[in-house]
């Protein structure tokens, strides 16, 4: 089987779909591996790199001729893909709730297309979720870039000259992203609490010794969703913690928000009433700002000020750690197809009726299939 990397094309895109350590994983496989020329050169491999590590690299011409599966982080335009076998495989992150165009280009030119951040949140599918691992590095690079924006220090420093306050930050949605941010505004020192409308994360708030901030005496509310996300809350529980927020968000530093819905904007958080009663100098990171934003006046891609308030528009927070996010999202596209890898047929057989599969796949035998497209 040949297995074609491309070089990703969608602006400001850092990451690749391998690294040399998955190229050689799927050469012990029996795969063939061909790498389009400069796919790592955001990431910091080079094309010697992949070439030791045993795949052809080239023109993106040479490198999809005859390609049974084509890797990509972002998935690219349909008329991009001439080349690759009928039936190949295309396998990365599609947006097929953004792109339904595209998916439906890869439909008419025979590719079955699967959108690995549709995977199955289950035990079996943990180490296959770009989601988790891409959202885990957003969740510390949120907090790395709140620091470096804020004018003080975050951790408590007691100095001939006085005492420096430790800062105080408060993580709203404690999510893979969300508990990264908790852990890492712990190990800068900062006072850290944090809030989410799934009662269950309570216990992990806890454990990584932040304080819990959650609405109480709302009967009924546990917020837990299918696949572990979080869904939309009733009224009573949405003015309930607009009180509870506004309170507490009052004292804050630094509020990072993670909060998204699968398939919907992302909730709104934070008001511009809220932002104004925040210290002058406090700093928020929203990182569903592509989704919408969970606050009032921020604006993806770019940082706005309002109340003397900084607001973060954080935009793929992952793409900014682009050598450990290829890393990590090669290792995620690597365990799942060699989870299915029959070494007769030498190529992945996916089971129609695999659980995963169903999950993640788009097209096939130039039909759209998925029951979420349909």
């Amino acid at each position: 089987m040949k297995i074609a990397i491309l070089k990703e094309r969608a602006p400001g895109e850092t990451r690749c779909a391998a690294i040399p350590e998955t190229v050689r994983k799927f050469a012990a496989l029996g795969a063939d591996v061909a790498v389009e020329s400069g796919t790592g050169d955001k990431a910091l491999i080079s094309d010697q790199d992949f070439e030791a590590a045993g795949a052809k690299v080239g023109p993106r011409a040479e490198v999809l001729k005859g390609a049974e599966a084509i890797l990509c982080v972002t998935g690219p335009d349909p008329a991009q893909l001439d080349g690759a076998e009928q039936g190949a495989l295309l396998v990365g992150g599609l947006d097929p709730a953004g792109r339904r165009e595209a998916i439906a280009g890869y439909a008419a030119a025979g590719l079955e297309a699967l959108a690995m951040e549709w995977m199955p949140r289950i035990s079996r599918a943990q180490s296959m979720d770009i989601l988790s691992s891409q959202s885990n590095l957003a969740g510390y690079k949120a907090v790395i870039a709140a620091a470096a924006a804020y004018g003080r220090a975050l951790p408590m420093m007691m100095t001939a000259a006085g005492t420096v306050s430790a800062a105080k930050v408060f993580v709203m949605g404690v999510g893979v992203a969300g508990l990264q941010a908790i852990a890492t505004a712990r190990r800068l020192g900062a006072q850290v609490s944090a809030t989410d409308v799934r009662s269950a994360t309570r216990e992990q708030i806890l454990s990584l010794g932040a304080k819990p901030v959650f609405v109480e005496n709302v009967a009924g509310i546990e917020g837990e969703g299918a696949g572990g996300y979080a869904t939309e809350m009733s009224e009573e529980y949405q003015k309930a913690q607009a009180e509870l927020v506004s309170s507490h968000i009052a004292k804050q530093d630094i509020v990072i928000t993670t909060a998204l819905i699968p398939g919907k904007p992302a909730p709104r958080l934070i008001s511009d009433a809220q932002l104004a009663t925040m210290r002058a100098g406090s700093i928020v990171v929203d990182l569903a700002a592509e989704a919408g934003g969970n606050v009032e006046g921020c604006v993806a891609g770019e940082r706005a000020r309002r109340h003397d308030v900084t607001i973060i528009g954080a935009s793929n927070l992952a793409r900014s750690l682009p050598a450990d996010a290829s890393a990590l999202f090669s290792r995620n596209v690597y365990n799942f197809l060699s989870a299915f890898w029959d070494k007769e047929a030498n190529r992945p057989l996916l089971p129609d009726d695999d659980e995963l599969v169903q999950g993640i796949r788009l097209t096939r035998g130039g039909k759209v299939v998925h029951e979420r497209l349909a």
